[in-house]
């Protein structure tokens, strides 16, 4: 095979946009050169993993090569699909993902395992020369993040937090009406999701389904008997593995918050909340208060008493001093002097829009600039979230030093910020 790094520089240099750093799109090039096509390997496809396959599959320039899962009976289903998704075809599977590193000729990854494993499999990806599209939330704790953006600027690596909705235009036109001032200097933010986890009820231990490699699904994380109500879908309702439905859509909403705003030196996190019934251990309802040095920050399970939150499953509820401007993934509401509206033709779009979140991905392979959702703006978005269950774990309120990303004076909070992974599983 050509190499990879030099075709793709030389198709980069020859193209007077891709000089300047701005998007290449597909139609821009034409027929791609199979010297220029992205080799593409999906490790984990359960549900949102089908997704990457089809998402990845559909874009021109990309060839899906391998799938990863420890579920012998995901496996042969998506081999299956991809049948489809790419006739004739040649798509490996394995039940290891270090099979897909060790292979020379894989450009890239997506991962859509358990939150678990983001990190891990992540960081050696890296180290293995491969650029990384991950699902959220970015990593099981802080110092997996920081173990990741570490080793992706070593390896000059790039990566693409799988948040899609960042890709849209109602994203893209809130952060533009909140940077150019609309509603005036910005001093709350209100975020909710109205969604918990459930109670799952006490199920027992059963015999490890045949084809799933119950000790490899675990990995990292502390050895327990086999229950399915911890495996699939509902892995992120314990503690082990994930933080419920807060840590499962903490990033989707809270990007355009802190795309808007980038709030910085963050002091003190104060959470409270219940635990959901059976045997789940992650929130059941959750709320936070997150104080900046110029912003204050909620999150809340049900909708705050503002005004339209109650008419919205998720969304951010942004407070400035001449006005307020609520939103979720597709709609925008903008109250100024008592007057609603949803939009301001007045502010110009001075963001360029995004040609989809795969397709950002790719191109940014393709020019070795880093993406819109990329790891060093991840990381900083995932902390609180991370911080938020801490203090939620412990029940109590904490002062935090963004500098030395330690908390002040509480040795117990500090444990939590890492898990020592089993032995076995060790890979980083």
């Amino acid at each position: 095979m050509k190499s990879k790094h030099n075709s793709r520089r030389e198709f980069v240099k020859q193209s007077s946009l891709g000089a300047l750093g701005l998007t290449l799109l597909p139609s821009m090039y034409g027929k791609v050169a199979p010297s220029d096509r992205l080799r593409v390997a999906h490790i984990g496809v359960g549900g949102m993993g089908n997704n990457h396959m089809a998402w990845f599959a559909g874009l021109p320039e990309v060839d899906v090569v391998a799938l990863c899962d420890v579920d012998e009976a995901h496996l042969a289903s998506s081999l299956k699909t991809m049948e489809t998704l790419q006739p004739g075809k040649k798509v490996d599977g394995y039940g290891d993902f270090r099979h897909i590193l060790d292979r020379n000729d894989i450009d890239a990854i997506t991962c859509a395992t358990p939150d678990h494993w983001h990190a891990q499999i992540a960081t050696l990806a890296f180290q293995a020369g491969k650029d990384v599209y991950g699902e959220k939330p970015l990593s099981y704790d802080v110092k997996e993040g920081q173990m990741m953006l570490k080793n992706q600027q070593k390896h000059n690596r790039i990566f693409q937090l799988g948040t899609q909705i960042h890709a849209t235009d109602n994203y893209h036109r809130v952060v533009e009406i909140i940077q150019a001032g609309a509603i005036g200097k910005v001093h709350t933010v209100r975020l909710w999701k109205n969604d918990g986890s459930p109670d799952l009820g006490h199920p027992k231990s059963v015999a490890v389904p045949k084809g799933l490699n119950w000790d490899m699904w675990l990995g990292p994380a502390p050895y327990v008997d086999y229950v399915p109500e911890r495996c699939h879908f509902t892995y992120r309702y314990f503690l082990d593995y994930s933080g419920g439905m807060f840590a499962d859509f903490w990033c989707h909403i809270a990007d355009v918050a802190f795309w808007a705003l980038e709030p910085k030196g963050l002091k003190s996190i104060a959470a409270r909340g219940e635990e959901a019934a059976g045997i789940s251990d992650t929130p059941k309802w959750i709320e936070i208060d997150y104080e900046f040095e110029d912003l204050n920050l909620h999150w809340s399970t049900n909708p705050p008493k503002v005004p339209g939150a109650q008419e919205m499953e998720i969304g951010a509820y942004f407070e400035g001093d001449k006005g307020t401007l609520i939103c979720d993934y597709n709609n925008r509401k903008i109250t100024i002097n008592g007057e609603t509206v949803t939009d301001i033709p007045e502010v110009p779009k001075s963001i360029i829009r995004s040609p989809g979140h795969q397709q950002n991905f790719v191109d940014a392979v393709k020019s070795r600039t880093q993406s819109e959702s990329n790891l060093a703006y991840a990381r900083e978005m995932t902390l609180p979230m991370h911080l938020g269950l801490i203090s939620w774990r412990l029940g109590r309120k904490l002062e935090w030093n963004p500098d030395k990303e330690k908390f002040i004076g509480d040795a117990e909070a500090n444990k939590l910020l890492s898990r020592k992974a089993r032995k076995k599983w060790r890979l980083v």
